[in-house]
């Protein structure tokens, strides 16, 4: 799952970071809620962190604004605001959580646990697109319902493209999806990665788009006769 952390506090974020990318779920962080707004035009996330005293505003205006745009992502509030005017004005401008600073870093990732389940329910079931399925969980690629065998790397490529299928995935998304596990990867080590599985599709019905600069898109393709 990725997650957007919008936390003006350097401490706080790369502690919180740290920590997210060990579970293994792609944290991006931003400081401002411009930086905010930017990174949720450019990118897809599952869940929103708020701090709502940030440098370029008020977190609760800025929910506001986003519940007009967006109404269904997930949004859970982490802020020092503890009296109940406040959590009540966070829960109406249209938080699905409110967690008071300090907290145990334990209930934050249950509650974002808890949230993800009720706002992704189908998110650890498997996940198609045209004849390829991906049990995301349990590791496992399937083509027209048989096993379809990769090594490590190039299997958390397709999770990646599937799981964000048909939209683009931006090569900074996947060098960052492959550095959870292998801390030296780079750009050229992900081009690679996608080079092998665009060979391993080869024939598929499935191929991978190249949007150079930009990133990469899983699509249909016609399969080999």
């Amino acid at each position: 799952m990725r997650l957007l952390l919008i936390e003006d506090d350097p401490v706080i974020a790369r502690e919180l970071r740290l920590r997210w990318i060990d579970g293994h779920w792609l944290v991006s962080h931003v400081a401002r809620l411009d930086e905010a707004d930017a990174a949720l035009a450019a990118e897809a996330f599952d869940l929103v962190l708020l701090d709502l005293g940030l440098p370029d505003g008020d977190g609760v205006a800025w929910l506001e604004a986003f519940r007009r745009v967006d109404p269904r992502m997930p949004v859970m509030v982490l802020t020092a605001r503890d009296r109940v005017a406040d959590r009540v004005r966070g829960l109406r401008a249209g938080a699905d959580d409110y967690l008071v600073k300090p907290y145990a870093a334990d209930e934050l990732d249950a509650r974002i646990d808890v949230l993800l389940r009720r706002t992704h329910p189908d998110r650890d079931r498997v996940i198609r697109f045209g004849p390829m399925s991906v049990l995301a969980e349990e590791f496992g690629a399937y083509l027209d319902g048989k096993p379809f065998e990769l090594m490590p790397r190039e299997f958390e490529v397709l999770r990646l493209l599937i799981t964000r299928a048909p939209r683009l995935v931006s090569k900074r998304s996947l060098v960052d999806a492959l550095s959870e596990t292998n801390q030296e990867i780079n750009d050229s080590a992900a081009e690679l990665y996608v080079s092998r599985l665009r060979k391993r599709l080869e024939g598929s019905g499935i191929g991978i788009r190249t949007m150079r600069g930009v990133g990469y898109q899983l699509a249909i393709s016609a399969p080999a006769r």
